[in-house]
């Protein structure tokens, strides 16, 4: 439930008028009509981030979403697995190409002093209030496909097909993918060809732009261990099977599963992000309980992780002849994979969109991503990196010898005027070229 700070700031996307492009020529191209129609994009972010929403609670950023969409002719189906907004934009035969936004903002409260910071407050699942704030740059994405959007509906003479523009909820959580699959997205609407995405990099200067064909991003599975032992006095340990020690030794044995099981050329994270166990100075609790995030590429090494901390689990307590623990394994984000013939294609046209000097292949990331969930269902997908921070910043992060703020940082933001005008002209060319006619003109692309 929202509290009544968060209510009324969240109450503003009722009453905020949607800017609505005007027509354009037929040939403007994608970096002109940013140029002329960026100020209105970013007066609709600085709305976005000012009035965040945490996973599953996106009503009133959807309602926006759908609000932006109709106000550009395009049929809009809301409420799609929660919050989902999908829009429509039918413009004769042709492939269909799907592009994807994530709404979800994050429980964290914002210290960029920035002037149209987030002041939102609201309640968690758990009951407590927290801050909340578009940290992971989820309000970059929706500006710029309402961006994409605004261009394709201006331009339906640049292109053939079907456009597709979701909007989906609780990214962060890893469900909001699955939950519109599960309402019958691919059903309820045009069955896509290809997906494209993107997403904002902190670490990357503006301008720039990356990609990875195949795996980019990782299998992410939470596990929660329960070590079970004996409580009793701290003066009398042999009265007691002590359970800290019992996790002391698992943690560290738990650190050789990447070291000594993964072979060293696949990526591979175990990580113990909390332990906890015990009231009391001098009592011997009866369990200690464990959090751990496993990250992978592959299948195999995702079950090949699962499989270890399990074995390494009960070995530590059977040598301390205890109880055998439980071992719970919640289902994560999947990992995400580019298809590679649609990445090549997508990474030529960016190119030809940026400057190819500004266009390149990076490495696989850890982190998690639910767009891969498309692509599991059996869409060819491409999610591509955003440079987020301008040149000048990331220099000076340098000097002072400190990593620039990470994405989910109290104090992360992009330089949204330089992420929108390469970002929007990325993502329409990109459509351009996957939804081209025959015999468009190279205009286009101006």
């Amino acid at each position: 439930m929202f509290c009544v700070q968060a209510c009324k700031a969240i109450f503003l996307f009722a009453v905020v008028p949607v800017a609505v492009a005007a027509p354009q020529s037929p040939a403007e191209g994608p970096r002109k009509w940013v140029g002329q129609h960026l100020p209105a994009l970013i007066e609709l972010y600085h709305h976005l981030h000012q009035n965040p929403e945490l996973s599953l609670h996106e009503k009133h950023t959807a309602a926006r979403m759908a609000e932006e969409l109709r106000a550009l002719g395009i049929a809009v189906t809301a409420g799609v697995g929660g919050h989902g907004v999908v829009g429509v934009l039918e413009n004769g035969p042709g492939r269909v190409l799907m592009m994807r936004a994530d709404m979800d903002a994050l429980p964290v409260a914002e210290q960029t002093n920035l002037p149209y910071a987030s002041k939102v407050r609201t309640q968690d699942s758990r009951g407590a209030t927290v801050g909340v704030m578009h940290a992971c740059g989820h309000d970059v994405h929706m500006a710029n496909l309402i961006g994409a959007a605004r261009y394709l509906a201006a331009n339906q003479d640049q292109w053939t097909g079907t456009a597709i523009f979701l909007f989906q909820p609780a990214e962060e959580l890893g469900a909001g993918a699955e939950a519109m699959l599960n309402d019958g997205l691919l059903a309820r609407c045009p069955r896509p060809d290809f997906a494209v995405a993107l997403h904002v990099s902190a670490d990357l200067p503006t301008g720039y732009v990356n990609y990875r064909p195949g795996f980019a991003l990782a299998n992410v599975d939470s596990v929660d261990i329960v070590v079970k032992g004996r409580g009793g006095h701290g003066a009398s340990p042999e009265t007691t099977i002590d359970p800290i020690v019992i996790a002391a030794r698992l943690i560290v044995d738990l650190q050789t599963i990447v070291g000594r099981e993964v072979k060293p050329i696949e990526p591979a994270v175990v990580t113990v992000g909390s332990i906890h166990a015990g009231t009391k100075h001098n009592i011997i609790s009866d369990e200690c309980r464990l959090q751990l995030t496993l990250r992978s590429l592959t299948p195999e090494v995702r079950k090949q992780l699962q499989e270890a901390v399990r074995r390494k689990a009960f070995a530590a307590a059977a040598s301390a002849g205890a109880p055998e623990p439980t071992v719970e394994v919640s289902e994560g984000t999947p990992a995400l994979y580019n298809d590679p013939a649609l990445t090549a294609r997508v990474a030529a046209t960016l190119k030809r969109a940026v400057g190819e000097e500004k266009v390149s292949e990076t490495d696989p990331v850890m982190g998690g991503e639910d767009f891969g969930r498309y692509g599991l269902a059996g869409v060819p997908i491409c999610m591509f990196r955003l440079g987020a921070v301008n040149q000048n910043r990331l220099d000076e992060f340098a000097a002072k010898k400190i990593p620039p703020p990470s994405l989910h940082s109290p104090v992360f933001y992009p330089d949204i005027e330089a992420s929108l005008s390469t970002g929007v002209v990325a993502m329409a060319t990109v459509a351009l070229d996957l939804l081209a006619k025959e015999a468009r003109s190279s205009s286009a692309q101006e």
